[in-house]
């Protein structure tokens, strides 16, 4: 039997060799285009900023040593330019001599990932993507011959562009940031990235939101604003599109989302012919829709899942885990996770839900170096599941979101997150962990024992006649107060509670915690009270960035 597999590396890698594992007779030819195979991508920006000093580090694996020890025939700079699905065969070129030819195969693997798209600087300014070791050896040597400091655009502020802004102001470029939308990382909601915009401006980025890369000419970019940027260098990291013209060229179903349609064991609409990686749709957990998510952990599971699925040795039905979407960046001493689906998507898809704001700290407040996080929990008031999180601290942040996702795998409720039983010690974590303590709020808003509002909520309220009250300190009330509010310390509340004006009322604290505590006072006293979810802390994030589009009010769960 022969397999072959188009595209070297993470998806494509996981399938040659877990399949050699289980069948040592099958002969297994990789064709990869590029100059390498089983490079770590993930790893290229970082040698770009020098905290991966040797380029050779990230070349994990040859075609000499995969023949060595799999007995792959692994061919680089050999792109596969033709399926005949109905033959079971593909049309390769060699890009070095140029010889077209004819391979065939028993079963075949497109695992070609996805491509970049193309920006309107090429052939004028240097541009590069940063997805290959060619493109991080020409980005190198842009730099390198640029006068100090280079001047490098970055287009883009997803995962990839944020990683290349922190790796270019390490090598000490002077860097600008062009995003189309209102936010850096659209996956995350506007009060979660607030934090991100603000630490890459204190770090001198030129961040510019809402606005595109329109052309070029020697020297700089023109953004549709009217402005423009002197560039040395643009590292275009505005995103990708799945690589699927092969597949739609022989025939094969591509999906809504314009990726390679797959079933539950990896198999395109023909049987012979297997997709894996970002070129290939997922199922969402969430609501089992086709969804492409471009993360390497999945690519290498999913390709593991393949070679399961073609040697069959066992007869075991093979059906892949549908994808949460797990993710996490570094940016500037931040780490931003986040899993499942955010505040934005729930609402464009008009799905129920919860909001949870805490600001726990990453280990016991007490012990030296806490390092506080906010952390956002979404949920479904009917069902209690979790629907998505998102994380942004320094400390800590992986770790929890990890227990999240475990948590949504394992159909764990946002309630029962208060009932895992987690490592503590002062160092690592609290007594009441961060993870635990969101399930605390949730039970107390799926309980009835909270209500809450949420911070883009707050003006419908106030027009609506609610009074806000900041049971915080004077002093900090002073020191920074939401517009509008009344000051009344909590320990004072009990004593003065008849001197707020009638009507409802919204009480607010910094994080969430003391106006809980407020709100069950107040409501134990007959009054008519919510509590502003996540304190003054999710209103100052959710309202600083005058770029922040606010969320579309909805009806209190109160």
């Amino acid at each position: 039997m022969k397999t072959i597999i188009l595209g070297g590396v993470a998806g494509g890698m996981s399938v040659a060799t877990r399949l050699r594992r289980l069948d040592e007779r099958r002969e297994i030819v990789v064709f990869e285009r590029g100059s390498h195979v089983s490079f770590a991508n993930c790893g290229l920006p970082y040698h770009l900023g020098g905290v991966i000093e040797e380029r050779s580090s990230l070349l994990l694996q040859t075609p000499a040593s995969l023949a060595a020890r799999f007995t792959l025939d692994a061919r680089v700079r050999h792109e596969v330019v033709g399926i005949d699905a109905h033959a079971r065969s593909v049309t390769v070129i060699d890009r070095d001599s140029g010889r077209e030819f004819i391979e065939r195969y028993d079963t075949l693997i497109l695992a070609g990932g996805a491509t970049a798209i193309s920006g309107p600087t090429r052939g004028i300014v240097p541009t590069h993507t940063l997805r290959s070791v060619e493109d991080l050896d020409g980005i190198m040597g842009v730099l390198q011959d640029a006068a100090e400091p280079a001047a490098v655009t970055v287009i883009g502020g997803g995962y990839i562009g944020l990683e290349a802004v922190e790796n270019l102001l390490a090598r000490g470029a002077s860097v600008t940031l062009v995003q189309r939308g209102t936010q850096v990382l659209t996956p995350l909601d506007p009060e979660m990235a607030a934090p991100v915009e603000r630490m890459l401006r204190d770090h001198g980025v030129d961040v510019r939101l809402g606005v595109t890369v329109t052309g070029a000419r020697e020297g700089s970019v023109l953004l549709s604003d009217g402005t423009e940027v002197r560039t040395d260098l643009v590292i275009e990291a505005s995103g990708v599109h799945p690589e699927s013209a092969l597949a739609r060229a022989a025939g094969l179903t591509i999906g809504p989302t314009g990726g390679i349609s797959i079933d539950g064991r990896h198999r395109t609409s023909d049987p012979f012919i297997y997709a894996v990686g970002d070129g290939a749709e997922k199922t969402d957990a969430l609501d089992g829709s086709p969804v492409l998510v471009t993360m390497a952990g999945l690519a290498n599971r999913h390709g593991r899942a393949v070679a399961d699925a073609i040697a069959d040795t066992d007869g075991r039905e093979f059906a892949t885990a549908p994808a949460l979407g797990t993710g996490i960046v570094g940016v500037l001493g931040l780490t931003v996770a986040t899993v499942g689906w955010s505040e934005k998507r729930l609402r464009a898809a008009g799905r129920a839900h919860t909001v949870v704001h805490t600001h726990p700290s990453s280990h016991a407040g007490y012990y030296p170096g806490a390092q506080q996080m906010a952390l956002k929990l979404l949920i479904d008031p009917d069902d209690d599941r979790i629907l998505g999180a998102q994380i942004v601290g320094r400390d800590g942040v992986d770790k929890r979101i990890d227990v999240i996702a475990t948590a949504m795998a394992g159909g764990i409720t946002a309630s029962a997150l208060s009932q895992l039983e987690l490592a503590y010690a002062p160092q690592y974590g609290s007594a009441k962990d961060a993870v635990n303590l969101a399930g605390y709020v949730a039970d107390n808003i799926r309980t009835g024992m909270t209500r809450t509002l949420q911070w883009h909520e707050l003006d419908a309220a106030l027009a609506a006649g609610a009074t806000l009250i900041d049971v915080r300190s004077p002093a900090e009330h002073a020191g920074r107060s939401i517009p509008g509010s009344l000051n009344l310390p909590l320990d004072d509340l009990r004593s003065r509670a008849d001197e707020l004006p009638a009507g409802p009322i919204v009480v607010h604290c910094q994080v969430g915690q003391r106006g809980h505590t407020a709100s069950r006072l107040l409501s134990q006293l007959g009054r008519d009270v919510v509590n502003l979810d996540g304190g003054y802390l999710t209103w100052a994030a959710g309202t600083a960035s005058s770029h922040s589009t606010p969320l579309t009010p909805r009806k209190t769960a109160a």
